[in-house]
């Protein structure tokens, strides 16, 4: 492997880093987050043309792969989870929201590239992929296991920060190597091509089960829920310090919390007033059969971010 660092934001600047690359299968799994719905289709439709149309010279690619989300259903985050929204469990058949969303940009480039340079295309939409990876801007596990921390070394309460709607209703979610293999599955096998798919780690839970399991893990009491949301951006106001003082008592090796946690998006996801699960029919009946419990997803991240010492 190769690495190639490049600002798909620059037409000019992707098309010279990689002039020399002939890939025939290409992985899109990026975003830049704007300020408005319209800067984010400007800026995340453009970069996925930009990087399609500097691989275009080579003629190497066979197919293209692009990763977005359960935000095709729901609306993206100025519209999110409001208006008339399709049945759950969302089923792929079920189309686009009649509003403005990068999710669609991004898809009619992949789209457009392929009928003009003749490659298969997939798109997979996972739903709160849960991973290892420091600084990402989409962290559900990192994030709660930040939080499950601090409330073991202050005594605080480990509370559900979410609505009732999330912790009484079924959902599901995504282990990013459920993600990886599936993608692998769908570059590779004709009869994945030119195919949209939901992946999920197919089971299922409520966060009232959850949250328990979670808490078990951090040798916490899970806090009663009566129903009021409280969002984890207002319970970790201020958090940043005594994060600082557990890394340095206890070693860790990311002492900034902002580097590990994102309230806003675990908040969007476990606010919802809406019950949200997925269909994986789809995938299945085509042959992609692999399987991921949930809890263990979590746990897997739990126990590498403490190997890893990012958390105690």
């Amino acid at each position: 492997m190769t690495p190639v660092a490049l600002d798909l934001t620059d037409a000019e600047g992707t098309r010279a880093a990689l002039a020399d690359v002939a890939p025939s299968h290409v992985f899109i799994a990026t975003w830049s987050r704007q300020a408005t719905e319209v800067e984010n289709i400007r800026v995340n439709g453009s970069m996925v043309r930009h990087l399609l149309d500097a691989l275009r010279p080579a003629g190497s690619v066979r197919h293209v792969a692009l990763v977005t989300g359960l935000k095709h259903y729901l609306g993206p985050f100025e519209a999110y989870g409001k208006g008339v929204l399709p049945q759950t469990p969302f089923r792929e058949e079920q189309g686009r929201l009649d509003v403005e969303n990068f999710y669609y940009a991004q898809e009619d480039e992949v789209f457009a590239a392929a009928a003009r340079d003749g490659y298969s295309w997939s798109v997979h939409r996972p739903h709160t992929i849960t991973g290892v990876a420091v600084g990402n801007a989409m962290n559900m596990a990192t994030t709660l296991a930040v939080y499950a921390s601090i409330c073991q070394f202050t005594g605080r309460p480990f509370r559900f920060p979410g609505s009732a709607a999330q912790w009484n209703s079924l959902t599901d979610m995504t282990d990013a190597r459920q993600l990886a293999k599936h993608l692998l599955w769908a570059s590779t096998n004709a009869i994945a091509a030119n195919e949209a798919f939901n992946i999920v780690n197919g089971d299922v839970f409520r966060w009232s089960w959850m949250w328990s399991r979670l808490a078990d893990w951090f040798g916490l009491d899970a806090a009663p829920f009566d129903g009021t949301i409280e969002p984890l951006a207002s319970q970790m106001d201020g958090d940043a310090d005594i994060w600082r003082e557990i890394a340095a008592q206890r070693g860790l090796v990311e002492p900034d919390i902002d580097r590990l946690i994102s309230p806003w998006h675990t908040d969007a996801d476990l606010g919802r007033p809406i019950e949200v699960v997925t269909d994986m029919s789809k995938s299945r009946r085509m042959g992609f059969l692999d399987y991921q419990p949930s809890d263990d997803a979590f746990f897997d991240v739990f126990a590498t971010l403490r190997e890893r010492r990012l958390i105690p």
